[in-house]
């Protein structure tokens, strides 16, 4: 029982030891140890006689080359920052396109005109509404809009 409440703590020590060892470029290898048990440790040597499973970690501390106040490069193909700001303006007026023709699309769905429908007879009695041609093709038109529209804004997310 003691153990639970001391890998915890344990854990937060060998954190902050590699931590501190990658940053002042002290440790350049570890070794994870892992006995029968399954219990894990770590070491800055390898060990001599262990009869558990032991991987070999190599760190190199100039991996991280950030810099600060220097500009990434651009990849190539890509915009430069520049360019972001037009770009951003084109991906937000096609995204405000398909809204709107989605939404000309769900109230021609919703709410047709009186001219685009008509009722037919039914064998039992009653009546249903049918689509007319007209209403159809409008119907298609909006989907194709639509559709455009979802091309336009893949294109401007793209960059192109």
């Amino acid at each position: 029982m003691a153990s639970r409440r001391f890998l915890p703590l344990a854990g937060a020590a060998c954190a902050g030891f590699f931590a501190f060892a990658a940053n002042s470029g002290l440790a350049q290898t570890l070794y994870k140890l892992i006995d029968r048990n399954g219990k894990v440790t770590y070491s800055q040597e390898a060990p001599k006689d262990f009869d558990g499973k032991v991987i070999r970690i190599d760190i190199d501390p100039n991996r991280n080359s950030a810099t600060l106040g220097v500009p990434p490069p651009t990849p190539p193909g890509a915009q430069p920052p520049e360019a972001a700001p037009e770009a951003a303006k084109r991906v937000a007026q096609a995204r405000e396109r398909l809204a709107a023709a989605r939404k000309a699309l769900a109230e021609a769905r919703e709410h047709p005109a009186e001219d685009e429908t008509r009722f037919v007879g039914k064998v039992g009695g009653g009546a249903r509404s049918i689509p007319t041609e007209a209403y159809q093709e409008r119907l298609a038109g909006l989907e194709r809009a639509v559709k455009e529209a979802e091309d336009e804004l893949a294109k401007a997310q793209e960059g192109k």
